[in-house]
């Protein structure tokens, strides 16, 4: 779905009515998908520019779109990145998108809730090397994390497994009032949500950089967890840019281990 609402010619045929009734209940997803994405590009850039040439990418959807493998090897031609998915339907399309594209590239099957499988499923990928400082990348996949199955942990657990110098990304929409309210009349059509459908506030989104050096979104700027349209931004933001961003419900930002 989210390649559909970035308009991607390799979303699947079987979500794109889901699809619409989700965007009829927000309308505004598609400009909030591409806000999410440019942040996502950028901080795949900022980490690649920092030194880091692996990367782990949980969530971010097909490798499509000028996705991260793309970003991390403009910077570094022999940049690996393990894409890392729950839905083995999606790890088959993905897998054969990539089949002839690049040996430095692989979509793995694991599962946020599992952060010890998503680790031996990377591993056994044989591409990164996890003594050596890694990006790791969480986009909108929190929700689906029970809090029996305690999230903090989920992340946390990732975040120590990586080598001194790793960073990790997190975009995320926070269910905070009317945005709480979409993201509940939304998962009734999101297939396979409705068991696991946890919103979580910014408060609690925030709390996933606990222990971390947060990383600033632009120079001279503050490190700072970050509404990721301003993310988007090029150059540091007007008043009156922060002003038209208070709306979104995406927040997000950058940790170094």
């Amino acid at each position: 779905m989210y390649d559909y609402f970035l308009g991607g010619k390799d979303n699947f045929a079987v979500d794109r009515a889901a699809a619409e009734r989700l965007r009829a209940v927000s309308p505004e997803l598609s400009a909030t998908a591409w806000a999410n994405r440019r942040f996502h590009q950028r901080a795949a850039r900022f980490i690649a520019s920092a030194g880091v040439d692996q990367f782990i990418d949980i969530g971010c959807g097909l490798p499509t779109m000028e996705n991260t493998h793309a970003v991390v090897q403009a910077v570094h031609p022999d940049g690996r990145v393990a894409y890392v998915d729950y839905d083995p339907v999606v790890i088959s399309h993905a897998s054969a998108l990539l089949a002839n594209h690049d040996s430095n590239v692989a979509v793995t099957l694991g599962d946020l809730r599992d952060p010890v499988g998503v680790l031996a499923g990377v591993r056994s990928a044989g591409l990164l090397d996890l003594s050596r400082p890694c990006g790791l990348l969480i986009s909108a996949v929190l929700h689906f994390v029970a809090d029996t199955a305690d999230p903090h942990d989920a992340v946390a657990a990732l975040v120590a497994a990586l080598a001194p110098g790793s960073y990790l990304s997190l975009s995320h929409v926070t269910a905070d009032g009317a945005v709480e309210e979409k993201i509940r009349n939304g998962v009734s059509v999101y297939r396979g949500a409705s068991a696991t459908m946890n919103p979580r506030s910014h408060a609690e989104v925030s709390r996933f950089f606990n222990g971390l050096s947060l990383m600033p979104p632009w120079p001279g700027a503050p490190g700072e967890v970050t509404r990721v349209s301003l993310w988007g931004l090029e150059h540091p933001p007007t008043a009156d840019e922060v002003a038209a961003a208070s709306p979104e419900p995406w927040w997000c930002g950058v940790g170094r281990t």
